[in-house]
This record gives structure tokens, C-alpha cells and sequence, in this order.
């Protein structure tokens, strides 16, 4: 079983939607859009989990970059949330002392002049 993302969804698409394009490639076992918690509207993504692994695949590639409703939308497998976290951190700790790396500019102190003010 394989979980799929799909980013960039119209507003306007419904579960029932990619239910049935993602159908056309394999058996789905579930389809979930995100939603706000207060509005209840679509967030612009959701999830799509099929039961073939290779159908999934398929359904990667073929739709990839395709429009749904609209939309040109981004389609790839789902990362797990605590696996996507771990990579993020990566960038921002420095591995030989594992201290957080500084983003910030070093600040240069400008001489000014008395005529200048």
C-alpha cells in the first residue's frame, strides 16, 4: 500500500474527484483533502493511498504536472511527517559540533562622519 501527495488542488476538487481519477490507475483505498479546522475549506492538498504499489506508481508519473480541475498539480509519494522534520533540521545543524548553524548577516559598523548628520 502506497501513500500519495497531491499539492496545488483546486479548491473546488472533492475527495469523490480524485477518488475517481486516481482510480483509473489501480484500486484506491482512501482519498483525503486537508482542511481548516475553522473554515472547513480545502487547504490545497490531500492524500490519496492505493493498494498497489506499482498502480500508485503509475499514477505518480502519469499525473505529475497534469491539471486536475484547473490546477496543475504536484503529485509525489507522501514523506512521513517525522521523516520530512528530520531532513529539515539537517540543513540547519551544523554536523561537526552539532550546533545550530547562523543564518543571520554579520553586522558591519559604518564609521560616520560629523557631517553626515
Amino acid at each position: 500500500m502506497k501513500k500519495i501527495y497531491i499539492g496545488n488542488l483546486s479548491f473546488q476538487t472533492t475527495e469523490e474527484r480524485l477518488d475517481e481519477v486516481f482510480s483509473k490507475f489501480g484500486e484506491v483505498n482512501s482519498t483525503s483533502i486537508i482542511k481548516d479546522k475553522f473554515t472547513l475549506m480545502s487547504k490545497g492538498f490531500g492524500f490519496v493511498e492505493m493498494i498497489d504499489d506499482f498502480a500508485a506508481d503509475k499514477a505518480i508519473n502519469s499525473l505529475n504536472g497534469k491539471e486536475i480541475d484547473g490546477r496543475k498539480v504536484r503529485i509525489s509519494e507522501a514523506v512521513e511527517k517525522s521523516t520530512q522534520n528530520a531532513r529539515n533540521r539537517q540543513k540547519f545543524f551544523d554536523k561537526k559540533s552539532g550546533n545550530a548553524k547562523s543564518f543571520r548577516k554579520p553586522i558591519v559598523d559604518k564609521q560616520f562622519s560629523d557631517d553626515e548628520f
